[in-house]
């Protein structure tokens, strides 16, 4: 059977700021699920940049028999064209959907769009295999687990939950020579993606991960890391790294042992990974430096410790201020994430984080503004205090105010995300270092960014993805 895994085209908001976006792995997992019995290409649209009328020609040209698309939740109505476009040429080609938007809203997707025949939910490679071998032998779909399908009748029928994979190195390494590794550069630098581990324990507010991935975190043992790590290194002659994982260093040893491989193998990469504040130290933050990691990400979300407990997140600004303190003193960078616009936040609590930003000592700041994605307990909030603004998912960036806030209208949070940036970047401080060390790189990125998101067309306001939460900055 011949199946097409397609991330559709669409105006990212990543790829104007920084020129590119990452592999879409998810594709690559499901290919190297399915690729020794069955014909498969991935079509990355963005990467590839794409139009609709490249991707029918595509579809016409390889005429495929099932059709899997994955886009994120501002870009699903790209996703859905993409649908609409398979159908229209083959009636009879079976359209199946994945990822966390469509994952918490099944019925709602293919009551959207009803040319999508299913929709995976959740970890999706045992059950998209499941789907293709039944799709391939004309078998019915009932009880393959984590799948939701039209029936005949036109009802949709949501099958159990799947359990989880146990084992994660049972799970095939992506198949990287089926994506345009060539098209991945960011600041002409080549770099690679890699996920080490799945699934998060904590439940913050905004993020879907433990609900999608399981709260049971599972990693790779180190051995796989390193082959993977080869093959991006010595087969694509990738230097530049960044590990994916939603916490790197969620198990310490693991991580310092990850590291210390690296080192020993002499892979000669450098990288970037993602750590909570209160799963890092001194030990791990030398591992990882000496590992070649040249920047951590640190979700510190806010500097108010009423906002940190309304979102879940568990952790004190105390724990922010030593973890990024323990990073710098080892060498590293240090890039924080940083959200505001909750509901009940004030304007006082915002200005904290503003300020906070500054204060904590991290190298580069990520803002975004509080977004209510399906799944995620934000997104219940929202909906039991009648807060959205919009369904209109176009808007759902993390740039675009999509709800009612008590202390600001639409137009004031807007206003407070762009002076956070310009606070944080346009500082003597900052700007002398970035003179000196960077030749302006920092300081152009950041104008750069809030010129094209803020101030750009109409079109460019209304598409776009989450941003990086971490680049390379080499």
């Amino acid at each position: 059977m011949k199946v097409l895994l397609i991330l559709p085209p669409t105006d990212s908001a990543i790829k104007r700021v920084v020129g590119t976006t990452g592999p879409p792995l998810g594709l690559a997992y499901l290919a190297s699920m399915i690729r020794e019995e069955h014909d498969v290409r991935i079509i990355d649209g963005i990467a590839e940049d794409l139009t609709f009328e490249d991707v029918m020609k595509i579809l016409k040209r390889y005429d495929p028999d099932m059709v899997g698309i994955t886009a994120t939740t501002s870009a699903i109505y790209d996703a859905y064209a993409v649908a609409k476009i398979a159908k229209n040429l083959n009636e009879n080609v079976f359209v199946v959907m994945g990822g966390p938007h469509v994952t918490f809203t099944p019925e709602l997707t293919m009551r959207e769009c009803p040319c999508i025949d299913a929709v995976v939910r959740g970890e999706g490679e045992l059950t998209f295999k499941e789907l293709v071998d039944a799709v391939d032998k004309g078998r019915s779909l009932k009880g393959i687990l984590g799948l939701s399908y039209q029936e005949e009748n036109g009802k949709i029928r949501n099958e159990p939950p799947r359990p989880l994979i146990q084992n994660v190195d049972d799970i095939p390494i992506p198949s990287y020579d089926l994506l345009p590794m060539d098209k991945y550069i960011a600041d002409k630098t080549p770099f690679g993606t890699i996920m080490t581990s799945r699934g998060c324990p904590f439940n913050c507010a905004f993020c879907s991960s433990s609900l999608q991935f399981g709260k049971r975190w599972r990693g790779h043992s180190v051995d796989r890391v390193i082959e993977e790590l080869s093959i991006l290194r010595y087969d694509y002659g990738r230097r530049e790294i960044e590990f994916l994982d939603d916490t790197f260093t969620l198990n310490k040893v693991r991580a310092v042992k990850i590291a210390e491989a690296i080192k020993r193998e002499g892979l000669d990469i450098t990288w970037t990974a993602s750590s909570r504040v209160n799963t890092f130290n001194e030990k791990v933050a030398k591992a990882m430096k000496a590992g070649g990691c040249h920047t951590v990400y640190f979700g510190i979300e806010s500097g108010s410790q009423k906002t940190l407990d309304f979102i879940g997140k568990g952790i004190t600004p105390e724990q922010s201020l030593e973890a990024v303190k323990t990073a710098k003193k080892a060498g590293l960078q240090a890039l924080g994430s940083f959200i505001i616009g909750f509901p009940q936040e004030t304007r006082e609590e915002v200005e904290t984080t503003i300020k906070f930003a500054k204060k904590v000592g991290v190298d580069f700041a990520q803002f975004t503004i509080a977004t209510p994605y399906p799944g995620t307990r934000l997104w219940t909030y929202a909906i039991q205090n009648n807060l959205l603004l919009t369904r209109n998912w176009r808007k759902y960036t993390t740039i675009d105010p999509v709800m009612k806030l008590k202390h600001f209208t639409p137009e004031g949070i807007a206003k407070m995300l762009r002076r956070a940036y310009l606070s944080f970047y346009l500082r003597p401080k900052v700007l002398l270092k970035d003179l000196l060390e960077r030749h302006g790189f920092i300081l152009k990125r950041a104008i750069r960014g809030i010129l094209n998101i803020y101030y750009g067309t109409k079109r460019s306001r209304e598409a776009g993805e989450i941003p990086l939460k971490t680049m390379s900055f080499d």
